[in-house]
């Protein structure tokens, strides 16, 4: 095991689910690690661990999503873990930076919902599989004053109205209105 992956099992064992589903999804994910020593990395090809951070400008209701070029839609920040996150939540707080360009982004240290997605995924040798992304969705909080700076990773990025997101065919799909939606939960607590 490395050390991500004992972290990323620490994590998931403590995690006080929301909801069934999301509990049903938790034990699946600690199911995935203990089959899986590398569950967290790119290079186990039946599935692994991901990690992503919607930011969120709480003040001005607004949330940055970025237009996925692999998935055409409009998403969170995320990605696949690397060897120098030291923990899930310091992959997330990367990947929003790497995708957002922002520098003042503040990612929470406590997961808000977890999120299965299949997609074809390129391994390390380049081939595309199709897999599950096992997604640990985390909120991250940022001022939408600041301007994004879109990376090679995006098509777009922009900051939406937590109550209008992006609609139609590349717009934000369940997932994202969900993950929205718990984000103004915890919000509001």
């Amino acid at each position: 095991m490395t050390d991500l992956h004992a972290q990323a099992r620490a994590l998931l064992a403590h995690w006080d689910a929301p909801d069934p589903a999301q509990e049903a999804l938790r034990v699946a994910y600690l199911d995935h690690l203990d089959r899986h020593a590398d569950g967290t990395w790119r290079s186990c090809r039946s599935g692994h661990l991901t990690s992503s951070a919607l930011i969120v400008d709480p003040q001005a209701g607004q949330v940055l999503l970025t237009l996925h070029p692999g998935v055409g839609r409009w998403l969170q920040t995320g990605g696949h873990c690397e060897p120098a996150d030291v923990d899930l939540a310091a992959a997330a707080q990367r990947e929003a930076h790497e995708e957002s360009g922002l520098d003042d982004v503040v990612t929470w240290d406590v997961p808000l919902r977890l999120d299965r997605h299949e997609v074809a995924c390129r391994g390390d040798d380049g081939q595309h599989t199709v897999l599950d992304h096992l997604d640990v969705q985390w909120l991250a909080l940022a001022d939408a004053r600041q301007a994004p700076v879109r990376s090679i990773e995006s098509v777009d990025l922009q900051w939406w109205p937590w109550n209008d997101l992006p609609g139609g065919a590349t717009g934000a799909d369940a997932s994202v209105h969900a993950l929205v939606a718990a984000a103004r939960r915890r919000l509001d607590s």
